[in-house]
């Protein structure tokens, strides 16, 4: 008799174990000689993108090997038997099929980058894992810090506004959440769903949500809960069916593998867009939180700023004898650091301006000084202005800063400033300041270099494009200081240039006398 060696004897028991309905992994585990492993008799299918390879058998398997005759024991030189051999590579394919397709769906939505994309991938990965075309996912993180947010697929603003008018306990992502309140430890290792195969006929369905499932369209309704092991629960998926349906045990375990991947990084973009709304926050009240009303000159500002934040800033104070101090400026660096420079230089210039307003030099060579002595690796750039406008009569110097620009019906030019270096850069800083006449009607322009910078364009070529865009402001606005900062901010910025993620702060700050 022929000595087969184990390897062989394994794959050859395993074909029959599968001919009697026992699944490969078991097989192996159940028939594999105890010893030295080898790579033919692992226990367990290789795991793909770190997903449990254990699925259920897929749909389309063909018939079970239980209702396959009986085949004898293979002897020596005898062939396999063909329908178990065909059980088994079906089976085989259709898992690899599933794992693949999962793997693909979470690498998908690993590349989202924020909290509402990951929720709109996440339904539509969801939508085709259990066969629905709509569906909502609801955020309400478990330990109260927020954020609370809802997305919709396939569901517009009304529709979610009616799925709101239904009693919370009588939805299931409802009942999901409020059994989650207050707890934040670890959730189950299987995520709990709820399913409601033809909610029109269910006894105890709530008036409401039987009007509104009427109304939108959809006859059942499939949810699962979305949580990691540290945040604990952080919301809910729910996906409708427009008619009685709901997923079979195999799309339920292959969503529930999904949902477990893509909660966690739902979870890592909540955190981040709590650091985002903090560090916001945090701008805004640095920031003013509204521009002085002074008689003589309207003024408004723009603002855009980076996910990092960045340290640029301006500022509008009234001063003695109906005057008015207007400055911007430049951090260097980004991050919470830079704003919190941002807001001790900011808040240091206010209190020379009010001692010494009328002096823009003498302003700018305190603060020079205090940023030396007190944060020596830093450096920043500043334009400070003194405004008399009853006067019409506007008095400045700048520190390593762009030139303010006067937009007018006349004249639209740059203001001849002497050149300087950045705050910090020398040992004794000092340069000229200069002053200008507005006419009536005239808008001066202050602005930080992340307008030029966001351009992508030379120095001399962005100053061209910032003058050209001043000029082109249409006359039916000049009369508005706001209108024509959003004009020369998307003129020089096009095709939302000034709304995307840069590590460039824009600051704008339009003064029109009057």
């Amino acid at each position: 008799m022929l000595d087969i060696p184990s390897p062989v004897r394994v794959h050859l028991e395993t074909l029959l174990a599968a001919q009697n309905d026992m699944g490969v992994c078991d097989a192996i585990e159940h028939y594999a000689p105890a010893g030295k492993p080898s790579a033919m008799n692992a226990p367990h299918l290789p795991k793909v993108a770190g997903i449990d390879s254990t699925v259920p058998p897929p749909a389309h398997t063909v018939a079970p090997a239980a209702q396959v005759a009986p085949a004898a024991a293979p002897t020596e030189g005898t062939a396999l038997p063909g329908p178990p051999a065909a059980v088994l590579q079906d089976r085989l394919a259709g898992w690899v099929s599933d794992l693949t397709t999962l793997h693909e769906l979470t690498e998908r939505i690993a590349r989202t980058a924020t909290l509402d994309e990951a929720l709109r991938e996440l339904l539509r990965a969801g939508a085709h894992l259990v066969g629905a075309r709509r569906g909502l996912a609801v955020v309400e993180p478990a330990d109260g810090l927020g954020p609370d947010t809802t997305v919709g697929l396939g569901l517009g603003r009304a529709d979610l506004g009616h799925l709101e008018t239904v009693p919370r306990g009588a939805t299931a992502y409802g009942r999901i959440l409020d059994a989650a309140q207050g707890q934040t430890g670890a959730v189950p290792e299987e995520p709990e769903d709820i399913a409601q195969p033809d909610l029109l006929a269910e006894d105890g369905l709530d008036p409401r949500h039987r009007e509104v499932a009427v109304r939108l369209g959809y006859a059942a309704s499939y949810a699962v809960a979305l949580g990691t092991g540290t945040a604990g629960r952080i919301g809910a998926a729910v996906w409708l069916y427009d008619e009685p349906a709901g997923p079979d045990e195999r799309r339920r375990h292959l969503v529930g593998l999904y949902t477990r991947q893509a909660a966690e990084h739902v979870a890592r973009l909540i955190e981040l867009d709590r650091v985002r709304t903090a560090d916001a926050t945090l701008r805004e009240e640095l920031m003013p939180s509204r521009l002085p009303r002074v008689a003589g000159v309207q003024l408004a500002a723009r603002h855009r700023t980076g996910p990092r934040g960045g340290g640029d800033w301006h500022d509008a104070l009234p001063l003695p004898d109906a005057a008015l101090g207007l400055a911007v400026g430049s951090v260097t660096g980004s991050g919470p650091s830079a704003v919190a420079a941002m807001g001790r230089l900011r808040a240091s210039l206010r209190a020379y301006a009010v001692m010494e307003g009328e002096d823009p030099v003498a302003v700018l060579s305190d603060l020079e000084l205090l940023l030396r002595l007190t944060e020596p690796a830093r450096s920043a750039t500043a334009l400070f202005a003194y405004c008399e406008p009853a006067l019409r009569k506007v008095v400045l110097a700048g520190a390593g800063h762009s030139p303010p620009l006067i937009v007018g019906e006349r004249r639209t030019e740059f203001v001849e400033t002497s050149l300087s270096a950045p705050l910090g850069m020398l040992a004794c800083w000092e340069a000229p300041s200069v002053e200008i006449s507005p006419e009536p009607g005239e808008t001066v322009l202050l602005y930080t270099d992340g307008l030029l910078h966001r351009t992508g364009d030379a120095m001399d070529r962005a100053f061209a494009r910032l003058h050209a865009a001043a000029a082109g402001v249409p006359r039916s606005i000049r009369d508005d200081p706001g209108a024509i900062a959003d004009h020369v901010l998307h003129t020089v910025l096009p095709d939302g240039l000034d709304a995307v993620d840069s590590d460039e702060d824009v600051v704008l700050l339009a003064a029109r006398f009057e």
